[in-house]
């Protein structure tokens, strides 16, 4: 039996996390990206929280916020913005990663596509998610603000329309890191 498959999830809503498991985000996430995840974890608007679990030990965790992709001029999509994967240090190079974000890509009904911000282009690409070739923009009230320095991926659900990647995306403006 390999580790992935000795792991436990758990789809949590942030209006039902336990205070206990909150803090366990925050150490893991903490500890993972190695910077104080406390105050990025409180701009998250509403995440559902995916956890996986080894033996009782949070070893893994990643979150789901609902964004509004725009693509060109076209209709705007109703999109999982996947925040925080992490697995905790002493834990890594054994697919937990993996494996959560195979999960969390089961969890996504109702959403028409997934997107992310990559630390990891090739993690994600092995996982079907595909890099946005195309320009990149916040929406805000003075209009679209360019992104150039920043890198999105996206992963097709079943409501993803058709898409052509080397196309302007937008998605709204947000306090933090835009994307």
């Amino acid at each position: 039996m390999n580790a992935q498959s000795e792991l436990t999830f758990e789809v949590v809503p942030s209006g039902s996390l336990a205070a206990s498991s909150r803090q366990e985000i925050i150490d893991l996430c903490s500890a993972a990206y190695e910077e104080d995840f406390l105050y990025y974890l409180d701009l998250l608007p509403n995440p559902v929280h995916l956890l996986a679990r080894h033996s009782g030990t949070l070893v893994s965790h990643a979150a789901w916020v609902t964004r509004w992709l725009q693509i060109e001029e076209d209709r705007i999509l109703r999109t999982a913005y996947v925040e925080a994967v992490a697995t905790a240090p002493k834990h890594q190079r054994r697919g937990y990663a993996s494996a959560v974000m195979q999960r969390l890509t089961r969890c996504l009904d109702g959403f028409e596509i997934g997107a992310l911000s990559p630390s990891d282009v090739r993690f994600y690409e092995r996982l079907g998610w595909e890099l946005w070739r195309g320009p990149l923009a916040a929406r805000a009230k003075e209009g679209l603000l360019p992104t150039p320095g920043e890198e999105v991926m996206i992963y097709r659900l079943s409501g993803t329309p058709a898409l052509d990647l080397n196309a302007l995306l937008t998605v709204e403006w947000r306090e933090g890191e835009v994307w």
